[in-house]
């Protein structure tokens, strides 16, 4: 395609999109705090920066979590203890078979030369990036510990939870991140940011006075680091039952139809570019937002683009610190197995292909990807991803409070 060609399509696609934001019936909404009779704006005010943190510091307990290990194990029962006293109804697990022989199916689309895996072209300056593998780079002898067992192939396992629909128990969102990571950190960030921020959502939706008319599933995945493993057993597994009333005339949907998926993966640190010596900035900068993304190339495109301009506008309305940024390059996420099936976006701290890829984030798969390393700031920046998920997904599932709830 020439150039002109190229610049006259970008940018008929910029304003589609941005007739699309205006159009939006979510795109309207009112500034954050002057919508009290809002439920989505009350359950948004029961997000707590501490408990937040808490949270991710439970999760950091276990080391890096690492998949098909004792303490990535010992992970997902406390997860599942943690679910049960929120309060979560049909708290279940997914069991699969992993072993890295086994080959499937590439983890984003064609990409271009000189592109990253998903697409988008890097643009200044980078930063060199890879897998930590070195126990020896770790300095906590009791971390390099904790995260010394190996992993070995096997049966394995990820957790979920419903929130059921009272009206449309048959529709369902999926709130996603993963749980297991590598390194030879605690995967304070990746993932333990995105999976707190689900287990956040899961709490504030299971309170009793808490209605959806449609249901919303939180998962926690397991295998995202071996090639998006997890997620990719669930598909499969569960595509197909999505819909099927079980027992026949019970109103009882365990695959609720897919309306739409969010991933959650990394939603903590964004220092911006790196410096020409390959630096970052040691503070959070004041120009960072909350990524939304959505894959250009997926068969759902259009209906993951609209879903993207949802969480924007849920963002405008309920975020209190950091603004949102929308793009078409989601990739290399548990959101990828979705694409092709269900309108599809990931939501995280930078995008994926040029940003991260680009050394965006220097704890990423690292030996400092630990709890310590982040400040409030940056977990305000996670903070303010859960607002945005919640606020949107509160909104797309239909909910009310209760205020007489019974349990």
């Amino acid at each position: 395609m020439s150039s002109p060609a190229l610049l006259r399509v970008v940018m008929l696609c910029a304003v589609s999109a941005l007739a699309t934001l205006r159009s939006h019936p979510l795109a309207a909404a009112e500034p954050a705090g002057t919508l009290s009779d809002d439920p989505a704006a009350q359950l948004v005010g029961r997000l707590d920066l501490e408990r937040y943190k808490a949270t991710i510091k439970g999760l950091t307990r276990f080391g890096d979590r690492r998949q098909g290990t004792d303490r990535n194990r010992a992970a997902i029962d406390w997860i599942e203890s943690q679910l049960h006293a929120y309060g979560c109804a049909d708290v279940a697990r997914l069991r699969y078979a992993y072993s890295p022989e086994q080959k499937r199916k590439p983890s984003g689309p064609p990409v271009a030369q000189g592109a990253p895996q998903g697409g988008g072209r890097f643009r200044g300056q980078r930063a060199p990036i890879g897998v930590n593998d070195d126990p020896q780079r770790q300095p906590d002898a009791k971390l390099r510990a904790l995260d010394s067992q190996p992993s070995t192939p096997g049966e394995r396992e990820e957790i979920y939870c419903t929130k059921t629909g009272s009206t449309h128990p048959n529709e369902m969102y999926i709130v996603g991140a993963h749980m297991d990571g590598i390194g030879w950190g605690e995967a304070a960030n990746d993932d333990g940011s995105g999976t707190a921020l689900v287990m956040e959502l899961a709490r504030v939706f299971s309170s009793p006075d808490v209605q959806t008319e449609r249901s919303i599933r939180f998962a926690l995945w397991n295998n995202e680091e071996t090639g998006l493993d997890g997620a990719y057993a669930y598909v499969e597994q569960r595509a197909r039952l999505q819909g099927i009333e079980s027992p026949p005339g019970s109103g009882r949907y365990p695959e609720p139809r897919w309306l739409g998926m969010v991933q959650h993966d990394m939603v903590l640190f964004d220092h911006g570019m790196p410096r020409a010596g390959g630096t970052l900035s040691p503070a959070q900068r004041p120009e960072a937002d909350v990524n939304i993304e959505f894959q250009s190339q997926a068969k759902q495109a259009e209906g993951a683009q609209n879903l993207a301009w949802a969480f924007y506008a849920a963002n405008e309305a309920y975020a209190t610190d950091y603004p949102a940024s929308v793009g078409p390059h989601m990739t290399n996420t548990d959101s990828t197995p979705f694409m092709d099936l269900v309108p599809a976006v990931s939501v995280r701290e930078n995008e994926r292909g040029i940003q991260i890829g680009a050394g965006w984030d220097p704890h990423w798969h690292q030996p400092t990807d630990v709890y310590a390393t982040f400040s409030d700031a940056d977990f305000r920046l996670g903070l303010n991803a859960a607002q945005t998920t919640l606020g949107a997904i509160a909104r797309l599932a239909g909910t009310s409070l209760n205020s007489h709830p019974q349990r």
